[in-house]
């Protein structure tokens, strides 16, 4: 299958899937994540806003201020990603692609080696670690900035697939946490 027609497949997917199932994975998943030792040694972290058919990080992120943990989330700017410190719902707008995003101060791409922990999303995973994003090349071109981070990828379990297309300039995670188990 190609990236596109992959895509298309998992979008069909998640549309079997009711908002309520998906919440019960984004649970499981949340739940996976916070046990994790990585999480509770991490004091630096990477999340992102959710859109409606992903994995819904949001209770990491407000676990991760309730634990005194800096929370860094992306904001498309032109064709890149920039990371602005979360510092609360209040201070989330709408931004590119309807996804919630912070403002404020932009966190220094110089002070990316602090980050101890990165939550990516993405359209599938595989065993290895290949992840299919959304076409777009935002996290390909970010995730290679960020040094010593633990890249950790979430996804339903249909996007948890036995292979996906990789290009050279694809980057892969370090760990897959799904309902159905952790790769790490």
């Amino acid at each position: 299958m190609t990236k596109k027609e992959l895509r298309q497949a998992v979008r069909t997917q998640k549309k079997l899937h009711s908002a309520c199932q998906m919440a019960a994975m984004s649970e499981e998943i949340c739940r996976k994540v916070l046990e994790s030792a990585c999480w509770q040694e991490s004091q630096t972290l990477l999340l992102y806003y959710p859109l409606a058919d992903e994995v819904d990080v949001r209770p990491l992120i407000f676990k991760a201020v309730e634990a005194s943990k800096r929370v860094l989330l992306p904001v498309c700017v032109g064709n890149e990603l920039e990371l602005y410190p979360y510092e609360g719902e209040a201070s989330l707008m709408v931004g590119s692609y309807g996804i919630m995003e912070p403002k404020g101060t932009k966190f220094s791409p110089e002070r990316y080696s602090e980050i101890d922990m990165a939550i990516i999303p993405g359209m599938a995973y595989d065993r290895t670690g290949h992840r299919l994003g959304r076409g777009k090349g935002y996290y390909d071109r970010l995730l290679p900035q960020l040094g010593r981070a633990r890249l950790q990828g979430v996804c339903f379990p249909f996007q948890f697939l036995d292979g996906v297309p990789a290009d050279a300039h694809d980057v892969s995670v370090h760990d897959v946490i799904t309902t159905l188990h952790t790769t790490e």
